[in-house]
């Protein structure tokens, strides 16, 4: 799969020129350290965040102010999907290569993303169903339920469930990548490899399992982390791990658990836009845990 930031690599190197401590140095030294005012081509900012083409991506419906509102936070929210895998996948990079104290870093930011993802609730705070009535209905079968990347951020944390991508059989390139992420193993799945070549007795057929099932908890991983966590010293770096991989677990807790509570504001029990139960949908799925015998293993400790 290519990773999105490597897909606009190319035109960004083509408009952005790399600029020296030196440079920037000789550049303060000529304007009296006022800021540059007149560039040969496109401002490198927005050469840079491409940001004139960001803000040409809302294409509201109807004439409601309010819809706005929901794209943009809808969009925003699409970006914070792709960031924190992007963090995610490095963080599993680098597992792999047994690197846990590096692997910590990109943790502790998907975490910080995940929570800038939860604030993004707030911006739609204020509709209620009247408000959301006033243009629900152009949104066709449209639903945050056909979200690609969102499905990304699941597989990678380990909730698998490869009838969700039946959605996308007629958009080759996405339902490939979505298949390959169902053929690639978890976060989660390269945590428990981990835990198994530093000595953990995990049986066989947990670690050379059909990685696009989901996982089910098993009482010797359970166990592992019990023993992760007896010991409290700051060498310990499977046990800063585990706290990582929890903060990560609970800020997307929150975004499921805001998501359920922007639904019942706004649409009560209803059934979603794109034929699902809607509420009941979200409350039940709810129920399967990321990461579950980190949490498990709480009980024993």
């Amino acid at each position: 799969m290519v990773d999105q930031t490597e897909r606009r690599a190319p035109n960004r190197r083509a408009t952005v020129q790399p600029v020296t401590p030196g440079q920037r140095a000789a550049q303060a030294a000529r304007t009296g350290g006022e800021p540059t005012l007149e560039f040969a081509d496109m401002v490198p900012y927005d050469a840079y965040v491409q940001a004139s083409a960001l803000h040409k991506m809302q294409h509201p419906l109807s004439d409601d102010p309010g819809e706005m509102s929901f794209l943009m936070v809808s969009q925003i929210m699409e970006l914070y999907f792709g960031l924190t895998c992007h963090e995610l996948r490095e963080a599993q990079r680098l597992i792999r290569a047994d690197q846990i104290w590096e692997a910590l870093a990109p943790l502790g930011r998907a975490k910080l993303h995940l929570e800038g993802l939860n604030a993004a609730w707030q911006g739609l705070r204020w509709m209620s169903p009247a408000d959301f009535n006033r243009f629900r209905n152009l949104l066709g079968e449209a639903s945050g339920f056909q979200s690609a990347m969102y499905r990304q951020l699941e597989f990678l944390l380990g909730l698998r469930d490869p009838t969700l991508i039946r959605p996308f059989r007629r958009q080759a390139e996405v339902h490939a990548e979505l298949s390959a992420a169902l053929a690639t193993p978890s976060l989660w799945d390269d945590v428990l490899a981990l835990l198994a070549r530093r000595g953990f007795d995990l049986p066989a057929d947990l670690l050379d399992r059909d990685v696009a099932v989901e996982h089910d908890p098993h009482p010797l991983v359970e166990a592992a982390w019990v023993r992760i966590y007896d010991d409290g010293g700051p060498d310990n770096h499977l046990r800063l791990l585990g706290e990582a991989l929890s903060g990560v677990a609970e800020e997307f807790g929150d975004w499921r658990w805001n998501h359920v509570k922007a639904v019942q504001r706004t649409m009560g029990a209803k059934v979603g836009s794109g034929g699902s139960a809607g509420l009941a949908w979200l409350q039940r799925s709810m129920a399967r845990v990321v990461f579950p015998e980190l949490w498990s293993a709480r009980t024993a400790m």
